[in-house]
């Protein structure tokens, strides 16, 4: 067998992690084991991979790589974040471009529009990590705005508010003039 002269690494990644994820190599379910966990910081559906979430997910991959090397039960856990604001934004430029302003959308409406955006574009950046060879649970990827999160979401706030500990008031924290909203 020859050795090539130059490394390819078309030849070599996409064979080796096709066989890490078929092996469930990145898996982890509890056992006796010590546990270490992380959760990626959400990356929102409205993007692509950056210098910053480079930089957070290699330092990620190695802490987790490392506790897997030494024999600890290290689970990645993968997700996104709806990034509500930045979303709207490109939902509203989007219907812009089609002679649609969101005024004349219910709201409804409009949620359908964002939850095709976010269909259409939410798994970006974590096609691009996958495709980097990041060590994810992938069996474990989570969606903030789906309906076991949203569940837990709301479930905290009422707690919160019955508790005392935040309150509903008529309160502006900041104006978007674009939007139209109180952020």
């Amino acid at each position: 067998m020859e050795l090539a002269s130059k490394y390819n690494p078309a030849d070599v990644e996409g064979k080796w992690y096709q066989y890490w994820l078929d092996n469930k190599l990145f898996s982890s379910k509890p056992d006796g084991r010590e546990p270490y966990t992380v959760v990626i910081p959400p990356p929102n559906v409205t993007g692509v991979l950056h210098m910053g979430h480079m930089l957070n997910n290699t330092i990620q991959d190695i802490l987790i790589r490392r506790a897997r090397m030494e024999g600890k039960n290290a689970c990645w856990v993968p997700g996104t974040d709806h990034a509500s604001i930045a979303t709207e934004a490109k939902v509203v430029n989007k219907l812009a471009g089609q002679g649609i302003k969101k005024t004349d959308l219910t709201r409804d409406e409009f949620l359908k529009h964002a939850w095709e955006w976010t269909e259409e574009h939410g798994g970006i950046i974590l096609k691009q990590l996958r495709k980097l060879g990041a060590s994810c649970d992938w069996d474990r990827t989570a969606f903030t705005m789906d309906e076991e999160r949203s569940e837990s979401v709301i479930k905290v706030f009422v707690d919160l508010y019955n508790k005392g500990l935040i309150y509903r008031g008529v309160r502006m924290v900041n104006w978007d003039p674009k939007a139209l909203t109180a952020l």
